[in-house]
């Protein structure tokens, strides 16, 4: 009976997850999609809890709300300008998750098959599920922990590297032990002797060995990759954490884990593809640190950065009869959303055409800057993404950047030895005017210097974007 409504359970919070997922491709069903999502899990953890085997449900009960008062305190607590480095947080713990019940699994295959066979009948959970299997599927259990534990090592400390180059912890440039991708390689060679060799001793040495090696992939793997890469290794690394949780439900025979795993790990990977193509770049070239190296010298960026004041937006902005506004990570930081869409509200307001255009890896996370507009209460249909709008530039009359960097500069067209070189932009250039809300003259997160900014048609609005666009509120109608 039990059995039966935990599989009939596991089956609706499943569907739940693929509706869940399937929702969040579009702005209008992103709340229910959430939901959805919720709804499954708690179905999935309900079931769990009463499930077979479910020996020690109240130690679960009691784990899970120490977890959920410290995430309801940390969800409260973070900045929608720190979701990406939150985000990489939860990778690493999923990764470290499965790190522990690997060994764990490991641990209880060695305890079964030190038992006798009547203490074997009276197993129950994974331990009873451990003794019916013959060696042959002993063996396929060994090589399922193995890899859960190799691809979880990599997880976490590849997660917890990404979280510190977007916390500015850690450098955001590439950075290489001597050695660059030779080292890498030998912990990969050193990984498989180590899995030939536990799948002949089942010994705990190899599996020990085989996770030092794989937490040095991680660490080294996301170290050598530059800053401006951080959107696609955050979704690869979610990615990851989907395969170390497919990978360990196969170990524990759990189908909605391996379910759960797979649509994480499958819908992580496509979102990584999506993005290196946004980015002109193929995804083995970006995971492992081939970004940011360049053919030769760089070109020499002529001219000089022209600041403007408010009153010159201002002015700019009254004449223009079309505006595309393009957000970036600067805008995240500065909080600057809400005041965006107060300009908006103004200029439509005074019958002006106001869109935004959205790069695809914008910000440090993907959809970042959807999020922050949605939460701005920008309306959907003028969130237009790249390939929508970056044909309507030179027909427009201003266009404003605020906070992005790499996603409008027309190196990656212009400078072959560009780090960004064939990098799909967004054209902003080529409309008739265009300003640039900056904090300063640095070149951001990435080091990229930005031949827009010193364009004939550009102007400088430096400073705090809120606080310039809080100046530029008042001095509009």
């Amino acid at each position: 009976m039990e059995f039966g409504f935990t599989t009939a359970a596991y089956v609706v919070a499943a569907v739940l997850f693929i509706l869940s997922l399937g929702g969040l491709s579009g702005q209008e069903s992103a709340k229910r999609a959430v939901w959805y999502g919720i709804v499954g899990m708690g179905l999935a953890v309900f079931a769990t809890l009463i499930g077979p085997g479910a020996g020690f449900w109240w130690l679960s009960i009691i784990l899970i709300a120490i977890g959920g008062v410290i995430g309801t305190v940390v969800a409260q607590r973070v900045q929608m300008t720190e979701m990406p480095q939150l985000v990489a947080a939860m990778h690493s713990l999923v990764g470290l998750a499965a790190v522990f019940v690997g060994f764990n699994a490991h641990f209880e295959l060695v305890n079964v098959l030190g038992m006798d066979e009547a203490a074997k009948k009276a197993l129950e959970g994974f331990g009873a599920l451990i003794a019916k299997k013959d060696v042959v599927e002993q063996n396929i259990l060994r090589v399922e922990l193995f890899l859960g534990v190799f691809i979880g090592a990599v997880t976490f400390t590849g997660s917890v590297i990404a979280y510190g180059k977007l916390a500015g912890k850690v450098t955001s440039a590439a950075e290489k032990l001597p050695g660059g991708h030779a080292l890498n390689a030998s912990a990969a060679i050193i990984s498989l002797v180590c899995l030939i060799w536990y799948f002949n001793s089942g010994g705990i040495l190899p599996l020990i060995i085989m996770t030092l090696a794989a937490f040095f992939i991680g660490y080294h793997l996301i170290m050598g990759i530059g800053g401006a890469d951080m959107p696609v290794v955050v979704s690869m690394l979610n990615s990851y954490s989907g395969w170390a949780a497919a990978a360990i439900g196969f170990s524990l025979g759990n189908d909605l884990l391996i379910v759960v795993g797979a649509l994480v790990g499958s819908s992580g990977a496509i979102l990584s593809y999506i993005m290196c193509k946004a980015m002109n770049r193929s995804f083995i070239s970006v995971i492992l640190g081939g970004f940011g190296g360049t053919a030769g010298p760089q070109m020499e960026v002529e001219g000089e950065q022209i600041a403007i004041d408010a009153e010159g937006v201002a002015a700019a902005l009254e004449d223009a009869d079309s505006v595309i506004i393009i957000p970036g990570y600067g805008m995240a930081v500065a909080q600057a959303q809400n005041a965006v869409s107060d300009l908006v509200r103004k200029l439509k307001i005074a019958g002006k055409e106001v869109r935004f255009a959205i790069h695809p890896v914008a910000g440090r996370l993907p959809g970042h800057m959807n999020v922050l507009l949605a939460e701005a209460k920008v309306p959907y249909d003028i969130v237009m993404e790249m390939d929508e709008i970056n044909d309507d530039f030179p027909s427009t009359d201003v266009a404003i950047v605020i906070g992005s960097n790499d996603i409008v500069n027309p190196a990656a067209q212009e400078d072959p030895n560009s780090p960004i070189a064939g990098m799909p932009v967004l054209e902003c250039w080529k409309a008739k005017q265009v300003f640039v809300s900056k904090r300063g003259q640095g070149t951001g997160y990435s080091g990229i210097e930005n031949p827009l900014f010193y364009k004939e048609n550009t102007r400088m609005f430096y400073g705090d974007a809120r606080d310039s666009l809080d100046k530029l509120l008042g001095l509009i109608d």
